[in-house]
C-alpha cells in the first residue's frame, strides 16, 4: 500500500494538534485532494472536527485497545483511495496507557504504519529553547522518525523566523500558526466541544491560515517519503442472515468507535440511524439497538419530554429485542438523569437506578473487561478491552447478575459492572470490538436470531 502520510502529534494535550490538523485538512482539500483522516487513542470529540472538515468518517486508532494488526488493517481501509492520510496523535507523543512503556501512544503507532512525526509545540514565550525540545524528541527514541516541529501560536511572522534559526541544524521548523483566541475551538471535560455546533468559518479559516503560513509542498513532500507498506487485509465478511441495526445518532447521542459500526456491516448489518431526542417513533423492522455515548445530560429535559420514544424502546426490550448501550446511553435507559441544579429527569428505565451528575470526574483510562455471564455478545468468558470517561454515578443500580468485571489499567483494581441481563447490556465501557472480534459477531448473531422469531 502506497499511501503518503504524516502523523501530527504534540509536546502535551493543549498545544493545538486539533487546530493543526483542521486547517491541513481544509487547506489540502483546497487544492483538490482526497484526505483520510484519523485519531490516536480512546478520544470521540477530535473525530468529529477531522470528519467534518475532510468529508468522510474519522477512525480510531488505538495500539492498546486495538493491536497492531487491527490497527495498521482500519488504516489500510480507511486511508484506500485517498491522496494523503493525517493522524492526529494523542496527549504527548510518547504519552500512552503506561508511564514506562510506549503501549497506546501516538509514537508506538507512527512506527507501525512507519508515518513521519511532526511535532506541534506551543510556541507561545519560546525561543531557542524550542531546538532542545526537538533534539530531546528525537534522542528519546532514535527508531522514531521524527520529521519535524510545528510551532503553534507564534507572535509574530518575525517569531517564526527566530525559531526557524533556533531549530537550524536540529530538528527543523515545517510550520507554524499565529495565536488566534478568536478563532480558538472551545473546550470543556479536558477536550474539545463536539464539532456539531461550531460555525463554518473557524474551519475555513484555520485552512486559509495554513496556506497562508505554511508551505503545503513542503509537507506534501514529507508525506511523501513514508515508506510503501504491505497491506493488511481487512477481516473477511462472514455469511451471516441480514438484520437492520438502530443507531442512536444526534446531538445527544454520538460517540462511537467507526471501526466497530464497520465491523456491524460487514457482518451483515444494515445500520439505520433514529434520534432519541426528535423521533416518536423507532424507525420499522429493526433487530437490535445500539445507543452509544454523548452528553444526554445537555439534552435531559428534551429526552425526558420524548416519552413516545421511552415507550417504543421498552416494547421493543419486552418482545426480545437486543439493546446494548454504552455511558451515555446507559444513562438515557436508566430510571432518570439527576443533573447537577438538582433535577431529575425521566428516562426509559430498562436499567434501575439514577445516573447522578457529579462536578468531579469520577473514571478516566482504559479498562480490561471480562464477561461473567452470558451476555448478548455470547457466552461468559469472553474478554475485550475499552476505555472509561465519565461525570456521572449510578445510584440504586442493580447489584446482583452483573455481566462484567471490569479491571482498570493503571491501578489494577477490580470492580463489577455492566446491568441488564438477556437481551440487554449496558455499561459505562466504551469497548473497542477489535479487541475480541467475537463481541461484534455475538451482537450481529443476536440481531439474526430476534428477526428470525420476529419473521
Amino acid at each position: 500500500m502506497r499511501i503518503p502520510r504524516l502523523l501530527i502529534a504534540g509536546t502535551a494535550s493543549g498545544v493545538g494538534k486539533t487546530t493543526v490538523m483542521v486547517g491541513l485538512v481544509e487547506a489540502l482539500r483546497a487544492r483538490g485532494l482526497r484526505v483520510a483522516t484519523f485519531k490516536c487513542g480512546p478520544d470521540y470529540l477530535d473525530p468529529t472536527y477531522h470528519a467534518r472538515t475532510s468529508g468522510t468518517p474519522c477512525h480510531n486508532l488505538d495500539g492498546w485497545m486495538m493491536g497492531r494488526e487491527a490497527v495498521t488493517a482500519t488504516f489500510a481501509r480507511a486511508a484506500a483511495g485517498a491522496d494523503i492520510a493525517l493522524i492526529e496523535g494523542v496527549m504527548g507523543l510518547y504519552d500512552g496507557a503506561s508511564p514506562d512503556s510506549e503501549a497506546g501512544s501516538a509514537a508506538e503507532i507512527a512506527k507501525w504504519l512507519e508515518a513521519p512525526v511532526i511535532a506541534v509545540v506551543d510556541a507561545s514565550g519560546i525561543a531557542r529553547t524550542l531546538a532542545a525540545v526537538g533534539l530531546g524528541l528525537a534522542q528519546f527514541d532514535r527508531t522514531l522518525r521524527l520529521s519535524g516541529l510545528f510551532a503553534n501560536r507564534v507572535g509574530s511572522r518575525s517569531h517564526l523566523e527566530l525559531l526557524r534559526r533556533a531549530c537550524a541544524g536540529g530538528i527543523p521548523i515545517v510550520g507554524g500558526l499565529p495565536d488566534e483566541p478568536a478563532l480558538a475551538f472551545p473546550e470543556r471535560h479536558l477536550g474539545l466541544h463536539a464539532a456539531q455546533g461550531i460555525e463554518a468559518a473557524h474551519f475555513s479559516a484555520w485552512g486559509a491560515r495554513i496556506a497562508e503560513w505554511c508551505s503545503l509542498d513542503a509537507l506534501l513532500a514529507l508525506a511523501q517519503e513514508a515508506p510503501t507498506q504491505n497491506s493488511v487485509s481487512p477481516t473477511a465478511k462472514k455469511e451471516l442472515p441480514r438484520c437492520r441495526i438502530g443507531v442512536a445518532r444526534d446531538a445527544a447521542f454520538h460517540f462511537y468507535y467507526e471501526d466497530n459500526l464497520a465491523r456491524l456491516e460487514a457482518l451483515g448489518a444494515e445500520l439505520v440511524p433514529f434520534s432519541p431526542l426528535s423521533d416518536s417513533n423507532l424507525p420499522a423492522e429493526l433487530h437490535a439497538l445500539l445507543i452509544g455515548g454523548g452528553y444526554p445530560e445537555l439534552h435531559a429535559g428534551d429526552l425526558a419530554r420524548n416519552r413516545s420514544l421511552h415507550g417504543e424502546l421498552r416494547a421493543f426490550a419486552e418482545r426480545g429485542g437486543p439493546i446494548y448501550a454504552e455511558c451515555g446511553g446507559l444513562m438515557y435507559i436508566a430510571r432518570a438523569i439527576r443533573t447537577l441544579d438538582g433535577s431529575e429527569h425521566p428516562m426509559v428505565g430498562l436499567v434501575p437506578g439514577v445516573a447522578v451528575m457529579q462536578e468531579r470526574l469520577q473514571a478516566l483510562g482504559y479498562v480490561e473487561v471480562e464477561t461473567q455471564t452470558r451476555t448478548l455478545f455470547g457466552g461468559a468468558g469472553l474478554r475485550l478491552r475499552g476505555h472509561q470517561f465519565r461525570y456521572s454515578l449510578l445510584e440504586g443500580a442493580q447489584t446482583g447478575n452483573l455481566a462484567y468485571t471490569v479491571r482498570r489499567r493503571r491501578s489494577g483494581s477490580v470492580e463489577r459492572e455492566g446491568y441488564g441481563a438477556g437481551n440487554l447490556l449496558a455499561s459505562y465501557v466504551h469497548v473497542h470490538w477489535a479487541s475480541n472480534p467475537l463481541c461484534a459477531e455475538g451482537l450481529v448473531r443476536s440481531a439474526c436470531a430476534f428477526a428470525e422469531r420476529s419473521a
